[in-house]
């Protein structure tokens, strides 16, 4: 049993690093209650807002 460890642990605290700060970022930028909801459903999934801007950032170089 013990041969079945979890490989790759620390991507998921990093992950959950991300969507604390990514959610602390959108909400404190929210102009109201319905925009920082809005907001914390970004931080849910920040990584993608993060690939497409590298995207869009290295097919302008």
């Amino acid at each position: 049993m013990k041969s079945e460890m979890q490989h790759g642990a620390q991507s998921g605290a990093v992950y959950g690093l991300g969507l604390i700060g990514a959610a602390v970022y959108f909400i404190s930028h929210a102009a109201g209650f319905w925009m920082g909801v809005l907001g914390f459903l970004k931080a849910m999934v920040w990584p993608a807002f993060l690939v497409y801007q590298a995207f869009k950032f290295f097919a302008q170089n």
